[in-house]
């Protein structure tokens, strides 16, 4: 479920002046999937990234009076799951380069013949491949800027380094993918 099926301030206003539960599960369901995909991204774990995103979905019901303040509902989830997923990844005494999972990034055909597929999963392959190899911050950047649609403003208050830094890591890992791509595509520059 994406984003914009809700709108989160709709449903962030219902849960603090309402108190609505059906607000929260909207938000729940919205918001649950992108912050474990995150959690697990940092963590590599199922059951640690299930953990987290359950303590931030928590955390915001919780501090539902609170709320009102908060002016970007998705930013303020992130960052603590970010929070969360550090916090453990030290207490495992494992703080080390992050390793993220395969980058899902989905391509559309209006009308998919057979050939289309095939190139598709081919393409789709490849990429996942190629964001492997890139920096680890590259590569948490690129997640958050493509596959979860954040701002470079949003990702750089989640990450807590400038916009111009994002832009240089997004930027970087454009070129590499590409690179690869190019290189795997036997394609010249």
């Amino acid at each position: 479920m994406a984003y914009q099926d809700y709108n989160l301030n709709d449903l962030l206003r219902n849960i603090t002046v309402f108190q609505s539960e059906q607000a929260y599960r909207r938000l729940f369901n919205v918001l649950f999937p992108c912050l474990k995909g995150f959690a697990y991204s940092l963590l590599k774990s199922e059951d640690l990234a299930n953990e987290v995103a359950s303590d931030v979905m928590m955390t915001i019901w919780r501090k539902k009076d609170q709320l009102s303040d908060v002016q970007n509902l998705k930013v303020y989830a992130f960052v603590i799951a970010k929070n969360l997923s550090l916090n453990i990844l030290k207490q495992r005494a494992r703080y080390k380069f992050v390793n993220l999972d395969d980058i899902n990034v989905e391509l559309s055909f209006f009308e998919r013949s057979p050939e289309q597929i095939l190139m598709y999963e081919e393409l789709k392959g490849k990429i996942k491949v190629a964001t492997e190899g890139l920096p680890n911050k590259c590569k948490l950047v690129f997640k958050l800027v493509r596959e979860e649609g954040f701002t470079y403003k949003e990702v750089g208050e989640i990450l807590n380094i400038s916009v111009k830094t994002v832009d240089a890591h997004l930027a970087t890992a454009v070129r590499k993918i590409t690179a690869e791509l190019k290189l795997e595509f036997n394609l010249s520059k």
